[in-house]
């Protein structure tokens, strides 16, 4: 059995962001990837950098077209096996407004979807 992906997500201060790091929090928490830290990727942060190029798929939750968090990767020769960027499935990008928790409940089981086969590869491959 493979090991669970690493998560990573935008935590900045917009809405778009702070709704990234609450799905990433959220595959976490349900033991569906572990979370890890972008910052200290960004960092370098040996342990960190270190877990980031172990070789287990990187999934990457970015809230808007900036992509910080395949950038920070990017920094490292790594490149996530799913990218999500929130603002191409309609999250708006809205400064000093916290994110909307009926639009996070609507998204999560899409993002599942484009997360299926990094989440269970050995489902997608018979499927």
């Amino acid at each position: 059995m493979s090991e669970r992906p690493i998560v990573y997500s935008c935590s900045g201060c917009s809405s778009a962001a702070q709704l990234a790091n609450h799905v990433a929090l959220r595959l976490d928490r349900e033991g569906l990837a572990d979370m890890s830290c972008i910052a200290g990727v960004g960092g370098h942060v040996a342990p960190l950098v270190h877990l980031a190029r172990s070789g287990r798929p990187l999934i990457a939750l970015d809230g808007c077209v900036l992509a910080c968090v395949r950038e920070t990767l990017a920094q490292h020769g790594l490149a996530p096996a799913v990218q999500i960027r929130l603002d191409e499935f309609g999250v708006r990008k809205l400064k000093k407004t916290d994110f909307d928790p009926a639009q996070a409940a609507d998204l999560y089981p899409r993002l599942l979807g484009r997360l299926a086969a990094v989440l269970r590869p050995d489902e997608a491959k018979t499927g």
